[in-house]
């Protein structure tokens, strides 16, 4: 981190736009400049339908920061969710140019140019390299190889590809909304950090964002980033359901949820009745029992768990994984759902108690985790964004040149 950078977080969901303006403090901490959210509709199904409506709400959100902390913003990271990702693992040994003096800053920063050197499929382009693992020549593993005298090095990593026409059209929604993009990061891995707690950390997790139309998946082996994907169905799901079923209004379904938010039928303590206010089949209001609406949930969170145990299960990564962690408006807030996912899943599942969790606000939790994430980055050359626009380029290309400065060269 660099004391007085200032990062800008942009969460794109199903649901809303979220942004974040961080700056690195004196105690190399993320001091929380604004915050901004807006309803979104421009998503569905994890596809961009409305570009125009997304670009309209990140230009409002700018100016509203902008606004409240008199800064002139011109860029922003953004997250990416994970069904537009492919993680490469990739390793490298290096040389030290100068053994006697020790492993140098270029020593590295060459090593984490040649780990990317992979072929890259045409629709694919390189957004990151996490580098997870320094391995010197006598077998130890640090953090930060820099300064100790070795002749050679190993570098582990993962190596980030997106697909480009996500970013094209992404770059579009920038361009309209008169904003650079400084870099695109991974859902999960972004969330990683505030979500998990220390021994999460270095265990062999799967994380699940549970948002409302959508649910990205993260796969952990220790700092490893192993593997990401995005299933389109969240909360609104639920509420969706509830409403189709009980044929009501989807305001008093999204009621009836948070009300009777239980995800097993099973554990039900009173199945008292519930009068229908909105139902259109009969004069406006109908009674129902309370074990008739949390069906309805059970049955679409039970598909949800199912769906993400056959996506685990084909990537051959399930019997690998030793805790679940949920996190996400979705579901978190729906009681007993972390004990329906472990029994379709058959593996330990637990709500998100990283120490982060319950000090930033739900809606931001993203934008949050995508600053503290860029701001983390030991290597890398810049992380600050910019408060200056270059105008002549496309916004394609620039956003290709951002990427590339993110790596440290």
């Amino acid at each position: 981190m660099a004391v007085g950078d200032i990062i800008v977080g942009i969460d794109i969901g199903t649901s809303k736009v979220s942004l974040v303006i961080g700056e690195v403090n004196s105690f190399n901490q993320i001091e929380v400049i604004c915050t901004a959210s807006h309803k979104c509709n421009g998503i569905k199904k994890g596809k961009i339908v409305d570009e125009n409506e997304i670009a309209k709400l990140i230009h409002r959100s700018i100016k509203e920061a902008e606004s409240e902390a008199g800064l002139k913003i011109n860029s922003a990271y953004i997250n990416i969710p994970g069904k537009y990702v492919t993680i490469v693992q990739n390793s490298i040994s290096k040389e030290v140019k100068d053994r006697f003096a020790g492993i140098s800053a270029k020593d590295v920063a060459n090593a984490i140019m040649q780990v990317k050197d992979i072929d890259v499929p045409d629709d694919k382009q390189i957004i990151d390299v996490v580098e997870n693992q320094f391995i010197l020549e006598n077998g130890k593993i640090v953090a930060d190889p820099i300064g100790n005298l070795n002749a050679s090095f190993t570098l582990k990593a993962q190596v980030i590809l997106a697909d480009k026409e996500y970013m094209r059209q992404i770059a579009t929604i920038f361009r309209k909304a008169n904003l650079d993009i400084d870099g695109l990061v991974p859902t999960t891995l972004a969330q990683r950090s505030i979500a998990l707690d220390t021994n999460e950390l270095n265990d062999n997790v799967m994380l699940l964002d549970i948002g409302a139309g959508n649910t990205d998946i993260g796969v952990f082996e220790g700092p490893n980033f192993v593997y990401t994907n995005t299933i389109p169905l969240g909360g609104d799901n639920i509420t969706n359901d509830i409403a189709v079923v009980l044929n009501i209004s989807t305001e008093e379904a999204e009621k009836l949820k948070r009300q009777y938010s239980l995800a097993l039928k099973s554990f039900i303590d009173n199945d008292n009745e519930i009068l229908l206010t909105t139902c259109k089949d009969e004069n406006g209001k109908k009674i129902i029992r309370s074990s008739q609406l949390i069906e309805i949930m059970e049955a679409r969170i039970e598909e949800m768990f199912s769906i993400i145990n056959k996506d685990i299960t084909a990537q051959g990564i399930k019997s690998r994984i030793n805790n679940v962690v949920l996190i996400g408006q979705g579901i978190t807030t729906i009681n007993k759902s972390d004990v329906a996912g472990k029994i379709i899943l058959n593996i330990p599942v637990k709500i998100a108690t990283g120490r982060l969790i319950s000090v930033v606000r739900p809606e931001y939790r993203a934008a949050y985790a995508l600053v503290r994430y860029v701001a983390s980055r030991p290597f890398a050359k810049t992380v600050g964004s910019s408060i200056d626009s270059d105008t002549d380029e496309s916004m394609f290309k620039n956003l290709i040149e951002r990427i590339k400065e993110f790596f440290y060269s």
